[in-house]
């Protein structure tokens, strides 16, 4: 499951990016509500459907409203698709494997399993047809017909359509709106407590959906894009405009727009850096580059549209990520990127661990191992914690667990787990199955494999509540399932903490290799240099993260306008296509950057 059911409401301004774009695209946009539903209402011919499709928690009902307006007094004739949905009692029978319910191994019900399903597993072939027929005598009497809802734009439906609209709704905005109480899950008549409903979405509803909008933009069956996560100021773009942006993004270094979240252990470096909104409590996850759950920031003339990030690397997956990361891993971006911010927070992370590959292919129906590993970028005299100490007895470890969890008895786990002191710039290996935790007082990187959910079995949390005073879920079964009792500090010391060794160099630069394990599919590098240091993507997708230095621009070789300034601790992407690039100094202090890539 993911850390996405209270992100912070705040959508960062410094994250933004600003190709330089032809005039035309420039002005492509059409923003604000009046505006949008004119443009969608005399694209439309007499007597035609529009058609309203969208993303989870997209809110239709102020558009229709200006499209009504649009037409003059003329007779419109509105249809929502979830009239054609399956009865909510059959979709639950269809999504109770995917929704299993054992409180043994999952107290609360976090997980689910991922089972790939299509828009189509939606709706009833039969009421499809019903409405088919509805839409066609609508047609011959209304002088407008506006068909909405998710999916409306489904191939059963699609050349019922004169005119398609897709309104987008970027992570942050659906999960407020969720939050908010104004999203139900697709065809769901129930009223459902919020864990259930986030993890209905998260294994079917946002799936089939990301799913279902890369098809339509894929195919060309969207007329117009519509950014909607301003309810009050929508913007528009022709599907062809919307493309080409995409298409000149990936030329382009990127930074993600984070997602800011409060914690328990939350700390304060990452709040005072980027002057975060003061009323934050603290901050302990900041997903710079969790794929499924950031969006990417773009100025369009006077506009800025914020895009979810799945639909970018979704539509532009071979120039975004390489043609090997396709092949590989689809239209997928496998690497996730986030922050553990500890720095003055209240104590350490949970003592935790991750299934491998093949738990995770039985358990959760995930393609991938959940494999993580550790930068340290700020320490205060912290440890990090990983693997077994060398005379751990596994099993009365176990017993303490039980107690804690069962019991409410707290232990020692300084006699059971590894601890080294921490230093800047260390690098922990954590592949699936090693215990692991980040101390008090730093502030990790922390970088890993794709997955849908975020597998993270705690095994022990010093039996603290969250920041809303509920006792925070242990997932012990899971945990001792996939947890490897011989990664002890004897046998991970230079392995899973391993030593840098230089790859390349040059008078006043270096790249080394800070980790790679045989089980992890990336590589983590470092670059260290005075004032540049050249580069080159090969045809793979790099992730670039200054853990030392104030300011550096990131640019192409073949046009040094195809750039990015990138400040302490930004995440920055540099597409695939990009080809030779290179890393300026803007500051008067040696720089550190991290680069990410597939092995």
């Amino acid at each position: 499951m993911s850390f996405m059911f209270k992100p912070y409401p705040y959508v960062d301004p410094q994250a933004l990016n600003t190709p330089k774009l032809p005039p035309e695209l420039r002005n492509s946009v059409t923003a604000g509500n009046r505006a949008v539903g004119k443009k969608l209402f005399e694209a439309a011919p007499e007597h035609g459907v529009v058609v309203l499709d969208g993303y989870v928690g997209a809110q239709f009902d102020r558009l229709i409203k200006r499209i009504e307006e649009a037409a003059a007094g003329k007779k419109v004739r509105k249809f929502d698709v979830s009239c054609a949905y399956k009865d909510s009692d059959e979709l639950e029978k269809m999504l109770a494997e995917t929704l299993p319910e054992d409180r043994v191994i999952d107290p609360i019900l976090l997980f689910g399993k991922s089972i790939h399903r299509e828009i189509e597993s939606l709706f009833d072939p039969e009421r499809v047809e019903a409405l088919r027929r509805e839409l066609a005598k609508a047609k011959q009497t209304a002088g407008l017909v506006i068909l909405y809802g998710c999916g409306s734009a489904c191939a059963a439906l699609h050349d019922c359509a004169d005119v398609t609209a897709f309104l987008d709704v970027t992570p942050l905005s659906a999960t407020t709106r969720v939050q908010a109480g104004r999203v139900r899950a697709l065809g769901d008549a129930k009223e459902r407590p919020l864990p259930y409903l986030f993890r209905r979405l998260y294994y079917y509803d946002y799936e089939i959906m990301m799913l279902h909008r890369k098809d339509l933009i894929a195919r060309g069956d969207v007329d117009f894009y519509i950014d909607s996560n301003q309810e009050d100021n929508l913007k528009l773009l022709p599907l062809a405009a919307f493309r080409e942006l995409l298409e000149i993004q990936t030329g382009y270094p990127f930074r993600c727009t984070p997602v800011y979240l409060e914690g328990v252990w939350g700390g304060f470096f990452v709040k005072n850096l980027r002057s975060l909104p003061s009323d934050m409590r603290n901050c302990a996850w900041v997903f710079d580059m969790i794929p499924n759950e950031v969006s990417i920031q773009i100025k369009v003339g006077g506009h800025t549209l914020n895009i979810p990030f799945s639909t970018f690397f979704k539509a532009e997956g071979e120039r975004l990520m390489g043609k090997e990361s396709v092949e590989r891993f689809g239209h997928v971006f496998p690497i996730r990127f986030n922050y553990d911010d500890t720095y003055g927070g209240s104590g350490n992370m949970s003592i935790q661990v991750h299934p491998p590959r093949a738990y995770n292919q039985e358990h959760f129906g995930e393609p991938f191992q959940q494999d993580e590993s550790y930068y340290v970028v700020k320490t205060a005299g912290s440890k990090t914690y990983l693997g077994l100490q060398d005379d751990c007895d596994v099993e009365e470890f176990y017993r303490c667990i039980d107690r804690a969890e069962k019991e409410h008895i707290p232990f020692d786990h300084d006699r059971y787990v590894n601890s080294f002191p921490s230093e800047q710039g260390d690098q922990y290996l954590i592949p699936g199955g090693t215990i692991h935790a980040s101390g008090r007082n730093q502030v990790v990187l922390e970088i890993g494999s794709y997955t849908i959910g975020s597998y993270t079995f705690k095994l022990y949390d010093y039996l603290r509540s969250d920041l809303d005073g509920n006792p925070r879920p242990i997932h012990s079964i899971h945990g001792k399932n996939v947890l490897v009792t011989d990664r002890r500090r004897s046998r991970i010391d230079g392995v899973l903490r391993p030593k840098p060794v230089t790859v390349r160099q040059g008078d006043s630069w270096k790249e080394e290799i800070v980790g790679e394990h045989d089980l992890i599919y990336f590589s983590l590098r470092r670059l260290s240099f005075e004032h540049d240091i050249a580069d080159d993507t090969n045809g793979k997708f790099h992730v670039l993260v200054l853990v030392e230095g104030d300011e550096v621009l990131i640019c192409s070789k073949s046009d040094p306008t195809h750039c990015y300034h990138q400040k302490h601790m930004d995440m920055v992407v540099v597409p695939a296509s990009m080809g030779e690039y290179e890393i300026i100094n803007l500051g008067k202090t040696p720089c550190r950057v991290t680069k990410t890539m597939l092995k």
